[in-house]
This record gives C-alpha cells, sequence and structure tokens, in this order.
C-alpha cells in the first residue's frame, strides 16, 4: 500500500498546524517555506481538508488556515481518508452492507475484511495530538 505525495503532505500539514495556538490562522505560504512544499501544491491539499470540515480558512491580512478542532479530536486516519477517500483494499468493502453478489461465498473476502480493519484501526489509533508531541521530530518524517 502506497499513499500519494499529497496524503503525506497533508499529514504534514495538520501536524504542522498543531502547534499553533487555538483559533490563530497561519498562512500557506508560511507552512510551505517550513515544510519545503510549493504554495501551489498545499492549495491543491486544502481544499480536500476543508471540504472535509478538518481545516478552517479565513480570507485576510490575517487570514490562512487553522485546525477546525482540537488535535486531539483528528487521527491520522480523518487526513488520510480527506484525501484518499476510502481505504478499504477491495471495491465490495467500500460500501456497507457488502452488497458484492459473490460475498456469501467468497473465499478471500475475510482476508480483505482483516486488512480494511487492521489498517483502519491502525490509522485511529492515535491523534494529531499524540504525533504531534513526538518527542523524536525525526519520527514525524513523511517523506
Amino acid at each position: 500500500m502506497k499513499f500519494s505525495t499529497r496524503t503525506r503532505y497533508a499529514l504534514r500539514l495538520m501536524l504542522d498546524l498543531v502547534s499553533v495556538p487555538a483559533g490563530e490562522f497561519v498562512a500557506l505560504k508560511d507552512i510551505a517555506k517550513k515544510q519545503d512544499i510549493s504554495v501551489k501544491y498545499l492549495e491543491q491539499i486544502v481544499i480536500f481538508l476543508t471540504r472535509a470540515g478538518l481545516l478552517v480558512s479565513s480570507r485576510g491580512p490575517q487570514g490562512g488556515y487553522r485546525l477546525a478542532k482540537k488535535p486531539s479530536e483528528y487521527t491520522p486516519g480523518d487526513v488520510i481518508r480527506a484525501i484518499e477517500g476510502n481505504l478499504a483494499p477491495i471495491a465490495c468493502l467500500e460500501q456497507q452492507p457488502n452488497t458484492c453478489p459473490r460475498a456469501a461465498h467468497c473465499t478471500t473476502l475475510r482476508f480483505w475484511e482483516g486488512l480494511h480493519q487492521a489498517t483502519s484501526a491502525y490509522f485511529d489509533s492515535m491523534t494529531l495530538e499524540d504525533l504531534g508531541s513526538s518527542e523524536n521530530p525525526a519520527d514525524l518524517c513523511m517523506r
């Protein structure tokens, strides 16, 4: 399983905002400079994060972006799903209940369900606050 650069950068952007005092907005150009990511690319990413309700934007001289909720209320899974969409490893697991006509006698379905449950549980097992408070900044490298 590989994630796009967009997803990795989205997680870095969100973690960058964890350190910002609640309610303060940060200009995208400042995040871009700090993270060494182009502003244009970040502009594409924040569209997904804002639509998903993870970020709040504000226009004007004091504008920019901030987290919509506390860092403890987000998981990496929230960010990944906002960018990638449903993370089901196979199409028939994207909807519940599973409407695949082969589901009742599919010999591999249990395997795929297990993978989906394990990855979802891991993605949702920590918060952005947990990641943002890592003692070793190298642990957060998402390149």
